[in-house]
């Protein structure tokens, strides 16, 4: 595997370009980091966009739905799409609107969507969605059924091409604009899980596991 996605006209960076990074292990980090992905692609000459959840193995995009919905069935039918992770991490507040701006990490993939056939494939995407949102929940409960199997949609998106856009750091303003006496800085954000709330029905003397409450408290 190439250490960096080949810069092309797909996946050139134009605003911006100094914020732009091609490194596959920095656009790997923020897949890796992200929780929902958006995903584009076109139906009868009109734009769509649906958030998903995915997982990830190396360069392949595991990408969730029922297996009616309609965005399985259009990745189904298309062979371009474009997937985006964005984490926003701070609210960059400067001397002047124009200035002000947010500190983020971005990642923009292409490739052709396929559909994945077969239980014992869907299985697998399946696992990596679920360790990707819940790691190590998989072996923790049921083993699915095959009919939820069966209606549950999987489609695998092969990077082709992809880029990332990292924005940090404090303001910068114009050289004249450092002596206007007003507050200038960063409002770091962040997205943190919270403390788990237990079902109703849990049966008596049950509790949660190590790898649930090691979940509490996470900033992601």
């Amino acid at each position: 595997m190439s250490d960096s996605f080949a810069v092309t006209k797909t996946n050139r960076v134009r605003q911006l370009k100094d914020k732009a990074d091609y490194d596959t292990d920095t656009v790997h980090s923020i897949l890796d980091a992200g929780i929902v992905a958006h995903v584009a692609f076109v139906q009868d000459g009109e734009p769509v966009v649906v958030p998903m959840i995915y997982g990830r193995e190396g360069n392949t995009i595991y990408l969730h739905g029922a297996r009616k919905a309609r965005v399985i069935r259009l990745l189904e039918q298309t062979d371009r799409a474009c997937m985006n992770v964005t984490l926003l991490d701070g609210i960059v507040y400067a001397r002047s609107v124009f200035n002000s701006s947010m500190n983020y990490r971005s990642v923009t993939v292409f490739g052709a969507p396929i559909l994945v056939e077969g239980s014992a494939a869907k299985l697998e995407a399946m696992r990596h969605i679920s360790e990707h949102t819940m790691p190590g929940r998989w072996d923790e409960v049921r083993e699915s059924h095959e009919k939820e199997v069966k209606m549950t949609g999987v489609i695998t998106l092969e990077i082709e091409s992809a880029s990332a856009k990292i924005s940090a750091g404090l303001p910068d303003d114009e050289a004249e604009d450092y002596d206007i006496p007003i507050w200038a800085g960063v409002l770091p954000v962040t997205t943190t899980v919270g403390t788990k709330i237990d079902d109703d029905r849990l049966l008596p003397d049950v509790a949660a596991s190590e790898i649930v409450l090691a979940m509490q408290d996470r900033t992601l």
